[in-house]
């Protein structure tokens, strides 16, 4: 029988390949809406198509571990047991994984005491006798032993299996200079790390197979142990028994009696109808329809002799995208009233560009698109810039970047009505669904075209920029059927007007004096060298202060310093640790070294900086409305947000941030302990509401009612303390975090928590109320309806279920607070807009805004800013607004 008319035997080890697709795939990537983690699922059955369509094997099964109790652990109790417990994201997702097997006609097997390599080994052997070409899949090198001339070994990368090494019995020889049968003898005496099976000391692969050449064999090697000299001979003559029990347990069993042998194992057409239920019911529709399709393209290239290889069931494949038209004048015209009327809830609009220039436009409804030739001043697209600029609803991905594209083209941007990049995010805020293509395989599981970004001359061009409109439409169509009533608020009252608010921020810019950055650049320079050479003549020698491993060793051996918390590459010299030890125990070089660290940050800051002026001498960064989980506008390219406000450096990089030409002063203006105002709210609790209702100074109000006395009499360490609480406490903090942070006893820690929880327990009602109502709901809420989901606060794992407990206390606050900034930013924007003013909004910095104020505005500025920012919500405390007024950033400060 020649090799082309043998059956091909597939035999995958379940474990090890869901293992490698769990960590090929980001966990909160593949979550279904119940909170099942999916990564696995979707990664192993795309591996597994990935097979099929490669090597399309006539027989298949998948062998799985039952435990991990085997008779290896019996002969050797720490086998493997220096592998962790499978995360809980993992293991949930193995019994659907086998479920969606079977709903595939795929056989799994198993065998109790033994693992899913011995299965393998017994199907194997069975396999060569009974006439198969064998094939193993599997991600553990002890099925190298099983390579022979009708075996192959499929092994998978770290990523997964897109990239698959094939052993046969050459590339066996080639990689490790010996026979397949013989690399058992190699990892006996190298040892297995994964299995926790230690080696000779000192031998390491080339020594062993430098042994198995000459010998032979482990048992020879033993034999003649006496005749190798050296500290290795020593070693292996008194170890003996460690490579003689790592070759015992890697030894695969090739001779269990199992229920199934290669014949049942023959491949059998889907149950399309279970295979639905299961992967439709867990948001996998995307490869659900690939299984469909390639069984459907399996059935249709069988032989009428095979009938029952072809699915019963046409798959339902994606509608094809129509083709654009390219229509002018009239034509154009009459297009867009015709589909405009067609589709109520808008069309879709796409804007291809290339940094800030308009390469294409593209519009699309149902079942029509257009490619829009424009040119500027051109009658042919009057029609278009027409109905662009008018009330007609546009529907877009990443609107922000086009509406500014278009703007600056001088073409106005009326009716956005939706993004869905914006509504992705709020369905799925620690998610990932960013481009188009990510929104559009989530929600209606298909694949948008793309070239490949490899070929410099792409066969594909991709989806064009009318395609890309088409999907957008429809991938609104398919987000509107998920978004709630909230959820759309949110969208259209908050998050679309603060895009338009935010696309003229980042225009505008913000103007900086470059030559004060320059200077402070320089000084920063000269002190981080100063401090690099006092930190070198302290320990006596020179060293790379951003080497971890260099800092080790002058820290734990030369100036014999206390252990750190333990890291992978050692002990930790974060910034915590360095803290930690400055505080318990000080010496010079960690005090120098902190400082330096410092300084480089701060320098690293302004080179940033200085590299992101443009020709205007401005700085626009870039605002980000979907980069936070909590709602938080981001600052990126450059991060505006992160330039340190307490530090001296900090001030001095903020003058360099100044009132732009015919412009005659900047306005700050921020919100006082708007986190604290929005707590005081949201738990109702009496005393809290007083304080901020009274005028008084919050801490020492609350400093007063956790220590009885008299407000006068609280010290700046007791207001010290009770501000720590507050603040501490909305995120979550412990007692532990508390001592921690304020160098107390944890008992002393507790005992103020107890104090201020009993002259404050609405508070208290309120964190413990917030946590359990989100894990009923799976889902905490802001004053406006913003949703963030917690799946993990139902997670066995306590480490993760921890996490999601003390995110959660947070959430509705930070939340609140992101929409109260949004909605402020907005009536200040419109009023501004109606009112002509030349002033305008440059800066979004956490709580705080930033303008840039002409000459004769102040007034009204100052008027719009105040009232805006204190009626952006009705609480049952003020907003209290700060403003400022200087020349620049610093001096504006208040």
């Amino acid at each position: 029988m020649s090799e082309s008319d043998q059956p091909t035997l597939l035999l995958i080890d379940g474990h090890s390949l869901a293992f490698r697709a769990f960590y090929a795939l980001p966990v909160d990537s593949f979550t279904a809406a119940n909170g099942q983690h999916t990564n696995a699922i979707h990664g192993f059955l795309s591996m597994l198509l990935l097979l099929l369509q490669n090597e399309k094997p006539t027989h298949l099964g998948v062998a799985f571990d039952i435990s991990r109790s085997s008779f290896r652990t019996r002969d050797y109790p720490e086998y493997k047991g220096t592998r962790s417990e499978s995360p809980p994201e993992f293991s949930g997702q193995v019994p659907l994984l086998q479920d969606a097997l079977k709903a595939m006609n795929i056989p799994t097997m198993t065998k109790e005491d033994f693992e899913a390599d011995d299965v393998i080994a017994s199907l194997a052997k069975r396999g060569i006798e009974e006439g198969y070409r064998v094939l193993l899949v599997s991600g553990d090198r002890d099925a190298i032993q099983l390579v022979n001339d009708r075996v192959t070994l499929l092994y998978p990368s770290r990523q997964g299996v897109s990239d698959l090494t094939r052993y046969d019995v050459e590339k066996v020889r080639t990689r490790y200079g010996i026979e397949p049968w013989q690399y058992p003898d190699i990892a006996a005496l190298v040892g297995e790390t994964s299995d926790n099976l230690p080696g000779i000391d000192k031998v390491g692969e080339k020594t062993a197979v430098k042994w198995l050449n000459q010998y032979g064999s482990l048992e020879a090697i033993l034999a003649n142990a006496d005749q190798i000299k050296g500290v290795v001979g020593n070693n292996l003559r008194e170890q003996r028994d460690r490579a003689e029990r790592n070759r015992r347990l890697n030894r695969l069993v090739d001779d269990l009696e199992l229920e199934v042998g290669p014949a049942d194992l023959e491949r059998k057409p889907v149950d399309v109808k279970a295979l639905r239920e299961l992967l439709g019911g867990l948001q996998m529709r995307n490869i659900l329809e690939r299984i469909l399709k390639y069984e459907g393209e399996r059935g249709s290239a069988s032989s009428a002799a095979t009938p029952e290889a072809v699915i019963k069931e046409e798959p339902s494949l994606a509608p094809p995208a129509p083709a654009p038209a390219l229509l002018r004048g009239a034509e154009l015209a009459a297009w867009l009233e015709r589909q405009t009327a067609a589709h109520p809830g808008g069309l879709g609009l796409a804007v291809e560009l290339a940094g800030d220039r308009i390469l294409g436009i593209g519009v699309a409804g149902e079942t029509e698109s257009l490619t829009v030739p424009w040119v500027p001043g051109s009658a042919d697209t009057a029609p278009f810039e027409e109905w662009l600029a008018g009330p007609h609803r546009k529907l877009m991905h990443e609107a922000k970047p086009q509406l500014k594209a278009l703007t600056s083209a001088g073409l106005p941007l009326g009716g956005l009505a939706f993004d869905s990049q914006i509504a992705a995010w709020l369905l799925r805020p620690s998610g990932v669904d960013k481009t188009l293509g990510d929104v559009v395989l989530r929600y209606l599981n298909e694949e948008l075209p793309q070239s490949d970004p490899n070929q410099l001359v792409p066969e594909d061009d991709g989806a064009g920029v009318a395609t890309q409109a088409w999907f957008t439409f429809r991938a609104v169509d398919a987000l509107r059927g998920v978004l709630d009533e909230r959820d759309t608020r949110v969208l259209t009252e908050i998050e679309l007007p603060t895009l338009r608010v935010l696309a003229r921020m980042e225009t505008n810019g913000v103007a900086v004096d470059a030559p004060l950055l320059a200077s402070l650049s320089g000084e920063l320079g000269e002190r981080i060298e100063s401090l690099a050479q006092e930190a070198y003549g302290v320990v006596g020698h020179e060293l790379n202060l951003g080497s971890p491993k260099q800092l080790q060793q002058v820290l734990f051996d030369e100036l014999g310093m206390p252990k750190t918390r333990k890291t992978k590459s050692g002990f930790s010299t974060d910034a915590d640790s360095l803290a930690d030890l400055m505080e318990t125990h000080p010496h010079p070089f960690v005090d120098l070294l902190l400082q330096h660290r410092d300084a480089s940050k701060l320098r690293q800051i302004i080179e940033t900086l200085e590299r992101s002026i443009g020709g205007d001498g401005r700085i626009h960064t870039t605002y980000a409305l979907t980069g936070t989980t909590t709602g938080r506008i981001s600052s990126n390219d450059p991060n505006l947000q992160n330039i340190p406000i307490r530090a001296e450096e900090g001030r001095k990089m903020r003058a360099a941030f100044v009132k732009g030409d015919g412009y005659e002063t900047l306005l700050t203006a921020d919100y006082s302990q708007i986190e604290m105002r929005i707590m005081a709210h949201l738990s109702q609790d009496a005393g809290l509401i007083e304080a901020f209702n009274t005028g008084e100074d919050l801490h020492r109000f609350v400093g007063a009612r956790v220590f009885g006395v008299d407000p006068a009499d609280v010290t700046p360490a007791m207001r010290t303390k009770v501000k720590a609480m507050s603040y501490g406490l909305a995120y979550g903090l412990s007692a532990f975090g508390l001592s921690k942070q304020l160098r107390i006893d944890t008992s002393e820690a507790r005992q103020l928590m107890g104090d201020y929880f009993a002259r404050f327990g609405a508070v208290r009602d309120y964190l413990r109320n917030v946590v359990e109502e989100a894990r009923a709901d799976g889902y905490t809420e802001t004053i406006f309806g913003r949703r963030r989901p917690f799946p993990d606060l139902n997670s066995p794992n306590r480490v993760l279920r921890d996490n999601a407990e003390r995110q959660a206390l947070n959430a509705p606050i930070q939340g609140s607070a992101a929409d109260i900034m949004k909605l402020a930013m907005i009536a200040i924007d419109r009023d501004m807009q109606e009112r002509e003013l030349r002033s305008r909004m440059l800066l979004q910095v956490h709580d705080e805004l930033v303008f840039e104020v002409a000459a004769g505005e102040w007034d009204d500025v100052e008027g719009i800013v105040r009232d805006r920012m204190a009626h952006a919500a009705e609480l049952r405390v003020p907003l209290d607004v700060q403003v400022g007024r200087g020349d620049d950033w610093d001096a504006a400060a208040h």
